[in-house]
């Protein structure tokens, strides 16, 4: 009796366990199958360039394949210079040097020929004479443009940089380390001096020395009051200065500085008002004041006559 119990007991184990490890196998499959089923399916080229805004498909294109015959006219002196200018901007618009001179070399070509076209009635020296003039407007805005946006960034930087120092010195002396400080500026402070020190942790993880990506950094910014600070990092650690005391006199210094050019500013503002006062303000009082009485006399005289 004991013999077909334990046969019994044996084939009902082995169904069992095949049965088991056969839900196990369609388990893991279904598994798989929905781990792969929430990745994102294939995109086509197609869909990724629909995806991209009309700027990067069209615009962007385009001024590449006009900027390979401006680029061959420009000397290599002009375009280093436009070079430096889009660095101490910060990109605008992610341009590089020769898109903005395909810009430019557009707008010299079709400003004028609008305005020749336009100007039908004008004889053809005068619309010649504007077509040069509305030529060079096209060649002198773009760079009007990045002028006033190098100013802009330099100033937000110049405003920005004595909260950022506060904030280092309050990390190194709290214990951090400088590059750690740099990461907690860059987690707390948004803005143009805030881009530039996370590029300066990341040239220094790929393993650039610090000295040469602060030294990069202040040439890249062109602030008076940031190369000053990069100088005296660069200095105490080339002399084993403690660079919190560093950071607490820099940040003293340009607060500072940042005092005595608002007191510059507030002595300014006199002489800027005095155009305004005798051209505008003062002639609007006189005929305010001196009108009635003038309107009298004139009235006088002529009862008299």
């Amino acid at each position: 009796m004991l013999f077909p119990v334990l046969i019994f007991v044996i084939v009902v184990g082995l169904t069992f366990w095949l049965i088991n490890s056969l839900s196990n196998r369609e388990q893991k499959v279904k598994d798989r199958l929905e781990k792969y089923a929430q990745f994102k399916k294939e995109v086509l080229p197609r869909e990724l360039e629909l995806e991209e805004s009309f700027a990067e498909r069209v615009i962007r294109p385009f001024l590449q394949k006009i900027a390979t015959f401006f680029v061959r006219l420009t000397p290599i002196g002009f375009k280093d210079s436009l070079r430096r200018k889009l660095v101490l901007a910060g990109h605008p618009f992610d341009l590089e040097a020769k898109e903005l001179l395909a810009i430019q070399g557009i707008l010299i070509i079709i400003l004028p020929v609008i305005i020749f076209l336009s100007l039908v009635n004008l004889s053809w020296q005068n619309a010649t004479l504007f077509s040069f003039v509305f030529a060079f407007a096209g060649f002198v805005i773009p760079q009007f443009i990045l002028s006033k946006k190098i100013t802009e960034r330099q100033q937000e930087i110049q405003e920005t940089l004595p909260d950022v120092l506060d904030l280092l010195t309050v990390s190194v002396e709290a214990g951090l380390g400088f590059d750690s400080a740099l990461v907690k500026v860059v987690d707390k402070i948004s803005g143009p001096i805030s881009e530039e020190f996370e590029r300066l942790l990341q040239e220094i993880r790929m393993g650039k020395p610090r000295r040469n990506a602060m030294r990069d950094l202040g040439n890249r910014t062109n602030v008076e009051d940031l190369s000053n600070f990069i100088t005296a990092i660069v200095q105490a650690d080339k002399l084993g200065v403690s660079i919190g005391k560093v950071l607490r006199i820099q940040s003293n210094q340009i607060r500072l500085k940042r005092k005595q050019r608002a007191e510059a500013e507030a002595m300014k503002a006199p002489i800027k008002m005095l155009l305004p006062l005798v051209f505008f303000i003062f002639p609007t009082l006189f005929v305010i004041l001196l009108g009635p009485a003038a309107i009298k006399v004139i009235n006088s005289f002529t009862k008299l006559n």
